[in-house]
């Protein structure tokens, strides 16, 4: 077995770094220049880009170049769709009502606070997850059948955020339901398909690099992912905003909460 290459994969990192701060300084510009700071989320898949773009050119002649190149390319698909879909979202030029009530504490300066509360633990994560790539990038060992579960659950994931982000656009566009709940599509077997797609797609790409050691020693990177989608800032604030609304407490009795399941009983009420 090819021992894995340390010495390179270590001095890799300070660039891929360096990959981070530069994304978030872009970030922090415009979104003062915009008086948004919640332009940091469309910044947020294209960021991993960076890194898998910056770990696949460094890791050149020292991993194995089916896996680099799956882990570039899979990651580059998932960031830059999420950001054109977070972007495109967002085009009205206002700021997330979330990001309102984060930085609504600001003691001084919003954009000093914002530094703090936004783009440092956001960089932190970012950096912390993307490390699944890295190391997966200089692993010499040739890619087996878990890296197949991985780019099966990888495609599973992409299908379930991007189907349900279409869904929901559509949702929201007409005028009719507005302030209803949306329990077609998708939507009927999980509360969050796009949160349950972006965990399978982390999943997927750490099973690609878990093939061959010793990326398996970056469990805990997915592992953040998924609990920040499950505990942190996806499910709980999205179901915080949602839970006023007319059949929602039905919906909540009804549909599983993250795991594509079969609702639990018929339900009645808006679509």
């Amino acid at each position: 077995m090819t021992p894995f290459p340390w010495p390179e994969f270590a001095a890799s990192l300070p660039w891929t770094a360096l990959a981070v701060a530069v994304v978030l300084a872009v970030t922090f510009v415009v979104a003062v220049r915009q008086h948004r700071h919640s332009v940091m989320d469309v910044a947020w898949g294209p960021g991993f880009v960076a890194v898998a773009v910056v770990s696949w050119f460094l890791s050149a002649g020292q991993g194995d170049d089916t896996r680099r190149l799956l882990l570039v390319l899979l990651t580059a698909a998932w960031g830059l769709r999420l950001g054109v879909h977070i972007g495109w979202r967002a085009r009205d030029g206002h700021e997330d009502p979330r990001y309102k009530d984060l930085l609504k504490p600001a003691p001084g300066s919003r954009n000093a606070y914002a530094l703090r509360r936004v783009y440092l633990p956001q960089g932190v994560v970012m950096y912390f997850v993307s490390l699944t790539l890295q190391v997966g990038m200089f692993a010499a060992g040739a890619v087996g059948w878990v890296a197949v579960l991985g780019i099966l659950l990888w495609v599973t994931g992409f299908v379930f955020e991007t189907v349900g982000d279409w869904q929901l656009a559509r949702f929201k566009k007409d005028p009719a339901r507005r302030g209803t709940v949306l329990n077609t599509g998708l939507w009927r077997y999980t509360r969050h398909p796009n949160y349950f797609g972006d965990a399978a797609v982390w999943t997927g790409l750490f099973l690609i690099a878990a093939d061959s050691w010793p990326g398996i020693l970056t469990v805990l990177s997915p592992a953040l992912m998924v609990w920040t989608l499950t505990a942190k800032t996806g499910k709980p604030l999205a179901e915080k905003a949602m839970s006023g609304r007319p059949g929602y407490q039905e919906y909540l009795e009804s549909t599983s909460g993250f795991l594509p399941l079969p609702p639990r009983r018929r339900r009645t009420g808006a679509s």
